[in-house]
Formats: C-alpha cells, sequence, structure tokens
C-alpha cells in the first residue's frame, strides 16, 4: 500500500531533505546557490586591465622620477630627491606653471558664465529648441586638430576674420598668436567656443530637473521673472554649478592638446602649460626621470586644488 502525503505537506524527511541522488534543494526562489567567489571571476577582466594600463604605468612613473632615466641611455641610477629639488629651483617650471593658473582663471570663468546663460536660454523656451542645442553643442563633438584648425584661419595675420573685422571697424590689426600679451587670450577664445556644450548641457540638464512649483507659486505671488531667476532658480543651482566649476578648473589646469597644436607654447614660452613643458623636457631632451619628477609635483597641486573645491563646497552647502 502506497502512502500519499496530503496537498501542502512537507514531504518526509523534513523541508531541508535532499533530492534523489544527494543533490541539495534549491533556493526559495528555484536559483541554485553560488559560490562565494564566482564574483570575482567578472571582475578579474577589469582588474587586470586597471593594473595594467593604470597602475603599474603610475608606479612605474614614480620610480622613474627618482632615477635619471633617458631615452639615450639604459643604465640609470636611483638619484634620490634630486630630480624634485631641481625642479623646485627650475624658473622653467614655474613660468609654465604661472601660464597654466593664467589660462585656468582666464577661461574657467567664461566657461561657466556662458554655459549658464546658453542654459537659461534654451530653457527658457526659445523657438527652435532642437537647432540652439546643435548648435551650442555641436563644437564639443569636434576633434582638438579640427578646432584648431579653424581657428588658425580665424586668427591668420592677413586674411583672418578676426582681423578682417577690426580693419573694416578702422582699428589696427592685431597678432593673434605673435603677440605674448594676447596669445594666450587667443587660445582662451578657442577654448571656450570648443569646449561650452558640455557644461551647457550638465546646465540645461539640472534645468529641466527642476520642479516648477516653487517658480509658479512665485509668478502667482506677483515676481517677475528677474526675480524668479535670482530668487529660486540660480540658489537651485548652486550644487550643479559647485560641481561644472569643480570640473572646468581640473580641465583647465590638464590643459595640453589646443595649445601644443596652436602655438607650441609660443611666443617665448608664454603659453606653454606644465603639461607641454613636461613632454618638452621627456621627449625633446629625454630626460624622462626629471620630466616624471615635474609631473608628479604638478599631480600633487591638482589634488591639493581638487581637495580645497571639495571642502569650499562643502562648507557652502
Amino acid at each position: 500500500m502506497t502512502i500519499t502525503a496530503p496537498p501542502g505537506a512537507a514531504p518526509p524527511g523534513g523541508p531541508h531533505a535532499r533530492r534523489a541522488g544527494g543533490r541539495p534543494r534549491t533556493g526559495p526562489r528555484g536559483g541554485a546557490r553560488t559560490a562565494p567567489h564566482s564574483g570575482l571571476v567578472f571582475v578579474l577582466p577589469f582588474l587586470l586591465v586597471f593594473g595594467l594600463f593604470l597602475v603599474w604605468p603610475v608606479v612605474q612613473g614614480l620610480w622613474m622620477s627618482f632615477t635619471d632615466s633617458s631615452l639615450t641611455l639604459r643604465d640609470t641610477g636611483f638619484v634620490g630627491f634630486d630630480n624634485y629639488a631641481e625642479a623646485f629651483g627650475d624658473p622653467d617650471v614655474w613660468s609654465s606653471l604661472g601660464n597654466t593658473v593664467v589660462f585656468t582663471a582666464v577661461s574657467s570663468v567664461p566657461l561657466v558664465l556662458i554655459a549658464l546663460v546658453m542654459a537659461l536660454l534654451v530653457h527658457s523656451g526659445l523657438a527652435g529648441q532642437w537647432a540652439w542645442r546643435l548648435a551650442f553643442f555641436a563644437p564639443y563633438l569636434l576633434p582638438v586638430t579640427v578646432v584648431t584648425l579653424i581657428w588658425t584661419w580665424l586668427y591668420q595675420p592677413e586674411l583672418g576674420l578676426g582681423n578682417q573685422l577690426l580693419n573694416t571697424l578702422g582699428l589696427e590689426s592685431v597678432g593673434w598668436l605673435s603677440d605674448e600679451s594676447v596669445a594666450m587670450w587667443s587660445v582662451a577664445a578657442l577654448t571656450v567656443w570648443w569646449t561650452v556644450g558640455f557644461n551647457f548641457l550638465l546646465y540645461l540638464a539640472a534645468l529641466q530637473s527642476l520642479p516648477a512649483t516653487y517658480d509658479e507659486a512665485a509668478a502667482l505671488d506677483g515676481a517677475g521673472a528677474w526675480r524668479r531667476l535670482w530668487s529660486i532658480t540660480l540658489p537651485q543651482l548652486r550644487r550643479t554649478t559647485a560641481l561644472v566649476a569643480m570640473l572646468q578648473v581640473l580641465a583647465s589646469l590638464k590643459v595640453f592638446d589646443q595649445i601644443y597644436i596652436l602655438t607650441k607654447g609660443g611666443p617665448n614660452g608664454s603659453t606653454r602649460p606644465v603639461l607641454e613643458y613636461v613632454y618638452d623636457v621627456g621627449f625633446t631632451g629625454y630626460r624622462l626621470g626629471y620630466a616624471s619628477a615635474v609631473s608628479y609635483l604638478f599631480f600633487a597641486l591638482v589634488i591639493v586644488v581638487s581637495l580645497v573645491q571639495l571642502r569650499l563646497f562643502r562648507q557652502e552647502d
């Protein structure tokens, strides 16, 4: 006689009884238990690539900064902190660092303010939204070589559009890339036109995520457009402004491409940033150890600037 269990009753042997053949039961949702280290299999390829192309170059470059490594010598010796001491006393390091700070100050402020104005104009409901967004963001999609080629034509002394406009207004021509007092401003103008689209996109996304209830309530109370902008919209964009400013300062500090292609650091080194000096010392002067020391000093400066900005923004919050 076969005895069957009533519907819903637990099988003989309790709820934890094994199936036939000794196989354990699955979990309450039918999923089999996974090994405790199975996630490492999925992370391991990323860890290998990360260690090979980021961690190892950083460690190797740091070690190189303590040696007299050169492209022309195979045997290099350990020199300790001599490269760092030389960097602190090198006037070219300080001049290139000053150029980097000037470029950061000249370019970062308009890149934040102009992006905010552009986002406010688009968010206000101008006709032809897609055309405005395309016009503001399209330059950011261009490669640096194309951008510098366009602006080289604009800055051309005789036939460039810039001097032609000045001559039309009765003003004298300007050496946009040959005058030491103007060259840095010329590079900053190129950078603003080229990269403002990214900041514009961040501001536009922030504006579209703001709740409309506060603005509508202020409008019902009789507040004008300017009052709503200064008292409601801009305060709500404080976190976005902090993020855009921090990202922009860090990006400006790391400038290299457009200056190297446009001016090669000239005239007379007036536009040469720190990273271009590192490139010149390492790959033109063949002093890889000294170039590594300068680059790590600049890296430490960038870290300090980032921490200071983060601290200031946290205090404001």
